[in-house]
C-alpha cells in the first residue's frame, strides 16, 4: 500500500502530514515555505509512494470560498498537469486551526510553543489527513 498526505496550503508556510504505508495512522511530516513546496512535494513522492495528496479546502465558517481558495486551485492545477500519477482531492479544512489549538492546549504545550505558527499548520494537516481518513473509513460501511 502507499501512502496518502495532506496539505494544509498556507500563503506563506504550508503544514503536510501522512499516513503510514497501511495508511492506519496520520502524522504531521513538515511545515515548509510555500514557495518551495511544489518541488518539496516532487521529491517526496519520488522517494515514498504516494496514492493520494489531500487537500485542504478553504471555506469560511458559512461555505463560501475564503481568499486562499484561488491559491489552493492554482496549486491543484499546477500539480495535475505536472504530476497525473499522483492524484490530488480537495477536503473541507473549516475549523482545522481552531482544532490545531485545541489539541496543542489539550496536549499540554506551553503558550510559547502554541504560537509556533508552522507547528500549527503540520497540526492542522494531520486533522485534515485524520478526518479524511475518518470519512473515506465511515463511506465504505
Amino acid at each position: 500500500m502507499a501512502r496518502i498526505l495532506s496539505i494544509d496550503y498556507g500563503r506563506k508556510r504550508t503544514g503536510l502530514a501522512v499516513t503510514d504505508p497501511l495508511q492506519l495512522i496520520a502524522s504531521g511530516l513538515a511545515t515548509v515555505s510555500t514557495s518551495e513546496l511544489f518541488d518539496w512535494l516532487k521529491d517526496y513522492v519520488e522517494r515514498e509512494a504516494v496514492e493520494l495528496i489531500v487537500i485542504g479546502e478553504p471555506r469560511q465558517p458559512n461555505g463560501q470560498p475564503s481568499e486562499n481558495l484561488t491559491r489552493v486551485q492554482q496549486f491543484v492545477a499546477r500539480w495535475q498537469k505536472s504530476m497525473p500519477t499522483v492524484p490530488i482531492e480537495y477536503y473541507d479544512e473549516r475549523f482545522t486551526s481552531v482544532l490545531a489549538h485545541r489539541a496543542m492546549i489539550d496536549g499540554g504545550l506551553k503558550k510559547k510553543n502554541r504560537q509556533d505558527k508552522a507547528l500549527v499548520d503540520e497540526i492542522s494537516a494531520t486533522i485534515i489527513l485524520e478526518d479524511f481518513m475518518r470519512s473515506r473509513h465511515y463511506s465504505s460501511r
